[in-house]
């Protein structure tokens, strides 16, 4: 992919790239086990840990839970509504689909840290920890920050691809959610076509990120960058979008 690491030399920041083409398995990656802060894409995992809970128990995704005051943050959907109780299947789909924060921060009171890292090591996301709620920003400062790397968001997407995390029902689930993001300033940013993406944005002051599959008409992949020592998230955005474009018509040329 010459036209991809001629742009990857030009970048200001450090780039962290994973590409996998499912049919063909080919691969591409640049500082891929590099661990970094996750921001919100440790809410792909954090999603499987609970369905996969849920498949396990015979649970239900229309159960009701009420959200603690200490878990309604600023910039939440739920925050903004004054809403204190919301479905398990409600709270998954905002912490997903807007990022929302106290959605994210009820569902891992739901587990528990310690059953979500626990789930991260046995799928085999060896770097990956979930260590503060989300706007933590005291712990983070005390060196407890939510990590992971391209591998192992890799390894995560390939598995719930190919039905390994969870059965057919539960897998449909995890897929309609991914599917249903709303921000498209990154990965889809320059992508012309109609395609359907299962992605997760992630960003803070100094990182951006996005990463999922892309049913593309030649064949399925994984992309997943991950921008760290950003300073400067509009422009982040955009190289993410530049990139997934070169891999995007990369793949249209094969035939």
């Amino acid at each position: 992919m010459k036209p991809l690491q001629a742009l990857l030399n030009t970048i200001p920041f450090k780039v962290h790239v994973a590409v996998q083409h499912y049919h063909t398995n080919e691969t591409f990656e640049q500082l891929a086990d590099d661990v970094f802060s996750s921001a919100s894409v440790i809410k792909v995992p954090i999603l499987l840990a609970i369905l996969k809970r849920l498949q396990t128990t015979n649970g239900n995704l229309r159960q009701v839970l009420t959200i603690a005051d200490e878990n309604l943050v600023e910039f939440s959907v739920l925050t903004e509504q004054q809403q204190k109780q919301a479905t398990l299947h409600e709270l998954l789909l905002w912490m997903t689909i807007t990022s929302d924060n106290s959605a994210t921060n009820a569902c891992i009171d739901f587990l528990g840290m310690d059953a979500f890292n626990t789930y991260f090591a046995e799928i085999g996301m060896q770097h990956t920890k979930l260590q503060r709620k989300m706007m933590d920003f005291e712990r983070q400062q005390q060196g407890f920050d939510n990590e992971t790397t391209a591998n192992d968001m890799k390894r995560l997407f390939q598995a719930l691809y190919e039905g390994q995390l969870l059965d057919e029902a539960w897998t449909a689930i995890a897929f309609d959610i991914l599917c249903r993001q709303r921000s498209h300033e990154s990965l889809r940013r320059y992508l012309v076509d109609d395609v359907k993406v299962a992605h997760k944005t992630g960003g803070l002051d100094t990182v951006d990120h996005d990463c999922g599959i892309v049913f593309h008409k030649n064949g399925a992949y994984f992309i997943g960058v991950f921008l760290t020592g950003v300073t400067d998230n509009e422009k982040a955005k955009s190289l993410i979008g530049q990139i997934s474009k070169i891999v995007y018509e990369e793949k249209s040329r094969v035939r």
